[in-house]
């Protein structure tokens, strides 16, 4: 061992990104990775399941973990969106608390942080103040406050815009200085677990979530049936947006297919930002009734609630 490694011995460790939905959990993730791994949507509850990014360097690695916010437990589909972010809490060494500068605690807020204290009480606590960039100063500082009361203990506390990478890098420093030492769990090069297929999926949503209104959002799915490499530099990518029911096919193709075209050109853009690609999306809708309380489907959605 050299008299360097000694002196700096390698730090890793797992990073539950916590927060209530829409709190900029996957806005984070793409910025800290440089580029897009997680679907975003300016409606909240756009993550479903948990998503790693994998940030290495000579002397550490952040394996930050994406999860969803909590959903009543009203279907198969929530409760298993429900153990993702519970069994993302249960494996942290560290929980990146992010809130929501703008706005005033919630109840979920309350519960998410219960959960961290029954799940994981010996977790490190880091409390990121996101959209700083979006309200007054005395409104963060009031806000601020009330999530740190939440805590036992006062956590170390940042003021961030992950959307504007403000306050990014130093957030970086105070995660891999809260590390513990640890080996190396995956190659360097490596920056998630998820395969290209599944990112691909989540951002399909993600663009449906963004030109669908209403509850319909919540109500669809999707599953990528190829993806598949045509040449050196073009993606071909076929995809099925489920929904429950015949009514809601209708509306997610839009008239004369104007809303499906807009959700796949959305998605497309993305997809390259992900890949570096070209791609060509094929998109096709189907009915597929009470699909939330259907646990083989929810398996080829990567999501089970027996863990």
């Amino acid at each position: 061992m050299t008299e360097t490694e000694t002196a700096h011995p390698f730090k890793s460790g797992f990073v539950a990104v916590l927060g209530r939905p829409n709190a900029g959990k996957s806005t984070l993730m793409n910025t800290l990775m440089g580029q897009a791994i997680a679907g975003v949507s300016a409606k909240p509850q756009t993550t479903r399941r948990r998503q790693l990014g994998i940030l290495t360097s000579d002397t550490s690695q952040i394996i930050l973990v994406d999860t969803p916010g909590l959903h009543e437990s009203k279907d198969k589909l929530s409760m298993a969106i429900n153990s993702e972010a519970i069994v993302a809490i249960q494996d942290a060494d560290i929980v990146l608390y992010m809130a929501d500068a703008t706005s005033a605690l919630s109840e979920m807020d309350k519960k998410l942080v219960g959960l961290i204290a029954t799940m994981n009480p010996g977790a490190k606590v880091i409390l990121a103040m996101n959209k700083v960039d979006s309200t007054t100063a005395q409104n963060v500082a009031s806000n601020q406050a009330n999530y740190q009361s939440l805590f036992a203990e006062t956590p170390q506390t940042l003021q961030i815009s992950a959307l504007r990478a403000q306050g990014v890098h130093e957030l970086l420093e105070m995660i891999e200085s809260a590390l513990p030492e640890g080996p190396q769990y995956y190659d360097e090069d490596q920056i998630t677990e998820d395969f290209e297929r599944d990112i691909a999926a989540e951002m399909i949503r993600a663009a449906a979530m963004g030109q669908l209104s209403e509850e319909l959002p919540y109500s669809i799915a999707v599953l990528v049936n190829e993806y598949s490499e045509r040449d050196a530099d073009r993606v071909y990518i076929n995809a099925t947006i489920f929904v429950e029911r015949e009514a809601q096919k209708g509306i997610v193709i839009g008239k004369g297919g104007q809303k499906i075209k807009q959700i796949g050109t959305d998605a497309r853009r993305d997809i390259e930002a992900m890949n570096g690609q070209s791609v060509f999306l094929d998109l096709n809708v189907k009915v597929k009734k009470d699909w939330k309380d259907d646990e083989r489907f929810l398996r080829q959605l990567g999501l089970n609630d027996k863990k």
